[in-house]
């Protein structure tokens, strides 16, 4: 029987490339990296005074810090992603997690496409408070559920990444 013109070829998976990071691993290894967005985040906000309500109306954040500490927050964040993506395809959480963010090519560490990568997952926060960053992180995350066969998230798709075990 003569194969399906209409159909696509099957993705084609590296030589010698390591067995794909479990939603799980991934799972765990992003819990670790929030812990540390948490703390730069703290740092900001108590950096910016954001922590201090006004004195008119008690209760009452300044927003206006309160958006400078994002700001803060977010580029920082995307500097610690960007830097640990492009050097060895591991940030901490990775790392405890012995997974490593590979490129789909050829196995290889992303190098400037990490910086890609952490910009598609990182700068939508930038919009949490109107809600768009938090539902985009949502789809992000949970994309790598039903994307088949690599089971790669929208960042690792517009890095031509994927996430590999670092134990060889």
């Amino acid at each position: 029987m003569a194969p399906d013109p209409l159909s696509s070829p099957p993705p084609v998976i590296p030589p010698g490339m390591p067995p794909l990071a479990t939603p799980g691993q991934r799972f765990t290894a992003r819990l670790i990296d929030i812990v540390i967005l948490g703390a730069i985040w703290t740092v900001a906000l108590t950096a910016t005074g954001a922590l201090q309500y006004t004195m008119d109306h008690p209760g009452e954040q300044d927003m206006g810090k309160v958006t400078l500490a994002l700001v803060i927050t977010m580029a920082l964040y995307f500097g610690y992603e960007g830097v640990m993506l492009a050097r060895s395809g591991q940030t901490l959480g990775k790392k405890a997690l012995r997974i490593r963010v590979a490129m789909l090519s050829d196995g290889n560490v992303p190098a400037g496409q990490g910086w890609v990568r952490a910009a598609v997952y990182v700068l939508p926060g930038m919009l949490i408070p109107l809600l768009i960053g938090t539902v985009f992180w949502l789809v992000n995350s949970a994309s790598l559920l039903w994307d088949k066969p690599f089971q790669r998230c929208l960042h690792d798709k517009a890095a031509r990444t994927v996430v590999v075990s670092a134990v060889q």
